[in-house]
């Protein structure tokens, strides 16, 4: 018989811990459901902060090859003597309209990129901020049209500068003005570079902000 009571005693305690082990998964559970939240927000976070990186550099690259682009034109002329010092012919870059407003769109488009880099920092700071990326993303758009516009307009008098129009008698001056040339068509590259930048910054600020 007290095997049979100590038996009983035996399943009374069981019952008395499994409450107070009930009691203490209870008390932990709250603590354990907050970290599960936790876990699962910052992967999102730090997805949109490489995205804001990336926007980064692609700025750092653009101002390179807008600043390219601007002082390349902005500094290209070149004059050709012939037989004395008082006959020359020479080509500079504000003999033509299409060329000053090269220079100034990828000038403007510098600045921009400038001071376009402390939101792009607020953005990798505070990746889910959707103010800022939202302008970004408007007076991107505005940029591609400028810069595209302004290397499409120099595009065309560099092509009639190499190949001429013998429709309108206008003669290609590229065999004499080749210095000239070569400038004038680097900074066109150079400027379509930094129009296909901001065609991904456009796309990443999109992206970004259709995840928010």
């Amino acid at each position: 018989m007290a095997i049979n009571i100590n038996e009983t005693k035996s399943a009374e305690i069981k019952p008395s811990k499994s409450k107070s082990g009930k009691g203490k998964a209870a008390a932990l559970g709250p603590p354990i459901i907050v970290a599960a939240t936790k876990a699962t927000s910052d992967p999102k976070g730090g997805w949109k902060r490489g995205v804001g990186i990336f926007d980064f550099v692609l700025r750092l690259a653009a101002i390179g090859a807008a600043l390219a682009a601007t002082a390349t034109m902005g500094t290209t002329d070149q004059t050709l003597p012939f037989f004395t010092q008082f006959l020359q012919f020479q080509a500079s870059y504000d003999d033509l309209p299409a060329f000053t407003y090269f220079v100034i769109a990828n000038g403007v488009a510098s600045a921009y990129l400038v001071l376009s880099l402390p939101f792009s920092i607020v953005c990798i700071v505070r990746p889910h901020v959707v103010g800022a990326r939202l302008l970004l993303l408007i007076l991107d758009t505005v940029m591609v049209a400028l810069t595209t516009s302004g290397a499409a307009a120099a595009a065309s008098i560099v092509y009639l500068a190499h190949n001429g129009n013998p429709n309108t008698n206008w003669n290609a001056i590229c065999q004499q003005f080749n210095d000239f040339c070569q400038r004038v068509s680097g900074a066109v590259v150079a400027s379509f570079i930094t129009a296909l930048i901001f065609v991904f910054l456009v796309v990443l600020s999109a992206v970004a902000l259709r995840r928010n």
